[in-house]
Formats: C-alpha cells, structure tokens, sequence
C-alpha cells in the first residue's frame, strides 16, 4: 500500500511539473517513483522510504537536473546557417557572371556571382565560396 501512494505521489509531482517547467519537481517525482520500486520490493518502516525518497530526490536534483537545464539553454550551433558553406566548393550550374549564375552548393542550388566582377565562369567549373550575401554565393576559382 506504501508503494502506491509513492507512486500516486510520483504522478502528481510530475503533473504539477508541467505548469512549473523548472525540472524541479520532476526530479521530487523521480525520487518518489524511485521510492515507490524501493517500497514494493522491501516492507522496511516508513522512515526508511522517506530516506530513500530523500536521497535519491537530492542525488537527482545535484546531478540529472544542472545536466538538463544546461543542456536546453545552451546556445544553438551554428550548423545550418550560410555561415558554414563559407569556403566550401560548388560546381556552378549555370554561367556565373557579374549579373546572373548559379552554382550547386552542399546538394542545393544557389544563385551566385564572382568575387571580381569582371571574370565569368563557364558551367561545370569548380568554384570555392568566398562568403554569403543574402541567399547570394559570392564565389571565386582557385588557380
């Protein structure tokens, strides 16, 4: 009987949690859940569970809870963003000159333009990428 109210307990933490947010009570729900196995198992006194529910809740709450909490606000990488494809190289799909061109870029098409204005690249030349403009790929043929 112990266990179940250990284990009602666990659910209602773990409910109050979701307004919260703050993986607070969450880890008071894991240490009662864990309490809840503990009790089922054994027939020790009542102060022993509540033992075992403090231990466990403070080894969690000293342990899993900063792991959580630094991993959701940890600053997002920077994988994804046209920063990355600077100096990756394309193959250009269309003639790149100062005005129009198209290069394929990491599987995608990009509409490009070459670093110096007045050079112009033919369609099947290797070109690297200088930087990112907008949704523009400044690029340049290496020698």
């Amino acid at each position: 009987m112990t266990a179940l109210l250990w284990f009602i307990g666990a659910a209602l933490l773990a409910l109050a949690e979701l307004v919260v947010g703050e993986f607070f009570l969450l880890m008071l729900a894991g240490g009662a859940l864990a309490t809840a196995g503990f009790s089922a198992v054994t027939d020790f006194p009542l102060w022993v569970d509540a033992a075992v529910f403090l231990g466990s809740s403070l080894a969690l709450l000293g342990i899993v809870r900063p792991l959580l909490v630094r991993k959701l606000h940890s600053e997002p990488s920077v994988e994804g963003t046209a920063a990355e494809l600077e100096g990756r190289s394309a193959t250009v799909t269309q003639e790149i000159t100062a005005t129009s061109g198209q290069v394929r870029l990491s599987g995608d098409l990009w509409t490009a333009r070459p670093l110096d204005p007045t050079e112009s690249y033919p369609p099947g030349t290797q070109v690297h990428v200088a930087q990112i403009t907008g949704s523009t790929a400044i690029v340049w043929r290496q020698l």
